[in-house]
């Protein structure tokens, strides 16, 4: 299959079936709030490294998780109930993102979230379009995550710790409250092994689409995000069920 090479002046994406075993489908284009927020609605994110154009993928399995479905452990909930961290959302979406990109992966030379990334998602958080769960430990930031909110779907982009299952808290904190507010799933994009262990399920790309389609027609969440009071006591149901 080709890859397609997107205009600045034509908004719109080649179907996902099209894309590269790997799920490459496109690169070009550029970063505006109008063209990522259709990425998303066309089940397309970007992707890509400072050597490379931007590139946008639409991978096949894609890992997802269902509204509730993060794995909490007994030595999680422990921690959450002791009080150690304090979880937030949309309190500092910015210092997230640049967390996310400077903390080092294992397997992984550098960050794809590069400063245009940043300013790009930062646009989409001042428009209500982005979000993000932060977890402290007094006042040091000790992990999180952020994404994209369109409809009834999540789209998760980048997580971070710095403290032993802090991105794990924020995470729950997230699958708790995507349930309560009636989203139908958390993307997480490409399958990985953590991911998998944490709860998330490899789904075909078909599949994907339908859920996406499904997902669009719901209202969502508007911003910005607060935690609601009792959400861990919610959590806590959850596992138990």
């Amino acid at each position: 299959m080709p890859v397609f090479r997107l205009r600045l002046d034509f908004m719109e994406f080649p179907p996902v079936t099209l894309s590269e075993p790997d799920g490459l489908l496109a690169v070009g284009g550029d970063l505006s709030v109008k063209r990522l927020l259709l990425a998303y609605r066309s089940g397309v994110f970007p992707w890509y490294d400072e050597n490379a154009p931007i590139c946008w993928w639409a991978p096949d399995p894609r890992m997802l998780f269902m509204p509730g479905g993060v794995h909490v452990s007994r030595s999680l909930l422990r921690v959450l109930r002791s009080g150690r961290f304090r979880l937030t959302a949309d309190a500092a979406f910015g210092r997230v993102v640049q967390c996310c990109a400077e903390t080092p992966r294992g397997g992984q030379n550098g960050t794809w979230i590069l400063p245009e990334m940043a300013r790009a998602y930062g646009r989409l958080f001042s428009e209500g379009h982005a979000h993000s769960v932060e977890c402290w430990e007094g006042d040091t930031l000790a992990g999180g995550l952020y994404g994209v909110a369109i409809g009834g779907c999540f789209f998760g982009e980048s997580m971070f710790h710095h403290r032993t299952d802090a991105g794990k808290a924020a995470l729950a904190a997230l699958s708790v409250h995507c349930e309560l507010w009636g989203y139908g799933f958390i993307d997480a994009q490409m399958p990985t092994p953590h991911l998998k262990r944490m709860g998330g399920l490899e789904i075909s790309r078909l599949a994907y689409m339908k859920l996406l389609r499904d997902g669009l027609r719901k209202q969502g969440k508007p911003g910005p995000w607060t935690l609601e009071p009792g959400w861990v006591d919610r959590l806590e149901k959850v596992r138990e069920a």
